[in-house]
């Protein structure tokens, strides 16, 4: 019986977190062997012997992801998303409105495609983007974090000058 692809949402059993527990220690146990993701094989397997399936890479973060929130008492909803996204959608990803993200595909600052009158985004080239964006936030955080033991006028020079240089990257852009 085949399903359609949909958005579900999945609700954490009530007696369920000890049983999701034990999967986020074996997940562990295999990432502490293979120092992050394994490298191992990690196999789904059925009601026979050798009735099994070697897990891929992206299912196993999906699982991973899962389990912690499901353990955590959080639901979990899978939406299947399409490899193109509209304006609409991509914006939605990013968290941002329509007219920004049209403002950044027209700078340039992320690559899209024309489909007819429509512009349309690859979902790769859109988390890129987002992944960047999120460095670019840690590092400014980063350059404008004082010390316990800096002065106070040198911690608000160094705060204003990276705010000055964001702020000439941004005109930048924009020109």
């Amino acid at each position: 019986m085949e399903q359609s692809l949909k958005q579900e949402t999945f609700l954490p059993e009530p007696d369920g977190q000890d049983r999701m527990g034990q999967v986020i220690s074996f997940l562990e146990a295999q990432e502490r062997a293979g120092r992050g993701t394994p490298r191992t094989t990690c196999l789904l397997s059925g009601a026979e012997p050798h009735d099994q399936v070697e897990l891929p890479p992206e299912l196993y973060r999906v699982l991973r992801q899962a389990a912690e929130a499901l353990q955590r008492g959080l639901a979990v909803t899978i939406a299947p998303v399409g490899q193109k996204l509209t304006t609409q959608q991509a914006a939605e990803l990013l968290g941002i409105s329509r007219p920004t993200l049209v403002r950044l595909l027209e700078d340039g600052e992320i690559p899209f495609e024309r489909v007819g009158s429509h512009r349309r985004i690859s979902l790769r080239e859109l988390l890129d983007y987002q992944s960047k964006r999120r460095a670019a936030q840690y590092a400014f955080l980063a350059a404008t974090t004082v010390d316990e033991d800096e002065d106070i006028e040198t911690a608000l020079k160094r705060v204003r000058e990276a705010r000055r240089e964001v702020g000439t990257r941004r005109r930048g852009r924009s020109s």
